[in-house]
């Protein structure tokens, strides 16, 4: 199979690509591209993009921006710029110790943005309201990789030891990150297929997190996981597409 990582680039925004790659975070979108070393390098106004092509594919890669403002703003961009069949989020999350392990993959099927506070009134009606479920249905029952298919809670902070008991109870939590839920939100509304792929890059507990106040820990680890993820393309390209047409 061709490798991501050394395959050539094509220039541009091809109009011929049928996937759209967004990584949300610089962390994430460095080694990226890094990685895939593009000739050509163009803007959005969120990021950097650029074609690579992936299993024979050309694939649009885009730097969509951390947090919910940045993904919700460069998601709906992607759509209505490119108008591809399928949008695919790469990128990592931190996860419940015990509910899950370092560097595990996991399929979003529903995202929760869980970082609403009201004072007024009750802040369930608010979740609910931007709660998604991602339509996969079109995937089949099979997958490429092994993955694990579950919730994502989704905040515009990370995820700490004291908020650790109360997402497991509330949302059932086992991972948590700050774009999908944004990400969802706005590909549900534009009728977009949408896949999010996320490895869990550290794990918190009620007592300690292993990268809280350790950016070299998880900068390492999230090199790991994004050069993982590219490797990935070269079986996730070809099945998507097969059952996006």
């Amino acid at each position: 199979m061709d490798d991501p990582r050394t395959t050539p680039e094509v220039a541009g925004s091809s109009p011929h690509t049928r996937i759209v790659v967004l990584v949300s975070a610089n962390a994430e979108w460095s080694p990226v591209k890094e990685a895939l070393k593009p000739g050509r390098v163009d803007r959005s106004p969120y990021g950097e993009c650029f074609t690579h092509v992936v299993a024979n594919e050309p694939v649009l890669f885009l730097h969509g921006g951390w947090g919910k403002i940045s993904a919700a703003a460069s998601t709906d961009y992607a759509i209505g710029r490119w108008h591809r069949d399928v949008l695919i989020n790469l990128g990592t999350c931190g996860g419940i110790h015990g509910r899950v392990q370092r560097g595990d993959k996991l399929l979003v099927t529903r995202t929760v943005a869980y970082d609403i506070h009201e004072a007024i009134g009750d802040s369930t009606e608010a979740i609910r309201a931007y709660t998604t479920d991602l339509d996969l249905s079109w995937l089949g029952g099979s997958f490429p990789i092994a993955v694990r298919r579950v919730s994502l809670v989704s905040g515009d902070r990370d995820l700490v030891p004291s908020e650790v008991d109360e997402l497991v109870r509330r949302f059932d939590a086992v991972a948590a990150d700050w774009e999908s839920a944004a990400i969802a939100y706005v590909a549900s509304r534009r009728d977009t297929r949408l896949l999010i792929i996320r490895a869990v890059s550290d794990l918190v507990n009620t007592e300690h997190g292993d990268a809280i106040g350790a950016l070299p820990f998880f900068e390492s680890e999230t090199v790991k996981i994004m050069l993982t993820l590219l490797d990935d393309l070269t079986m996730l390209v070809p099945y998507v597409l097969a059952r996006a047409s």
